[in-house]
């Protein structure tokens, strides 16, 4: 899946941005959380949308929030420490 992700930032870099639309600015974590989401989807032509929205160190940066965010809600809520959620998510045994 990480390959997967680099090669789209990868690609990202050869594409210039569109401009935003009239009167609006890109926000990064607009941008990453939609490229999330179409990643999780499985829609390629919306991940390559949204990847020329912002800088891929932006969208990096982004979607490494919406990460760390998403593994701290998933913590509290189960009770249970960031490393081990993180884990879990990845499929990788206990700590």
């Amino acid at each position: 899946m990480f390959d997967k992700l680099r090669r789209r930032f990868e690609n990202a870099w050869h594409v210039p941005s569109p401009p935003p639309p009239a009167g609006r600015q890109r926000n990064l974590f607009e941008a990453a959380a939609t490229y999330v989401a179409a990643c999780a989807e499985d829609d390629h032509e919306r991940c390559a949308e949204v990847s020329r929205w912002v800088s891929p160190e932006a969208l990096c940066f982004g979607v490494n929030e919406l990460a760390c965010r998403a593994v701290i809600a998933l913590a509290r809520e189960h009770d249970e420490s960031p490393q081990r959620v993180a884990r879990s998510l990845l499929g990788l045994p206990g700590a």
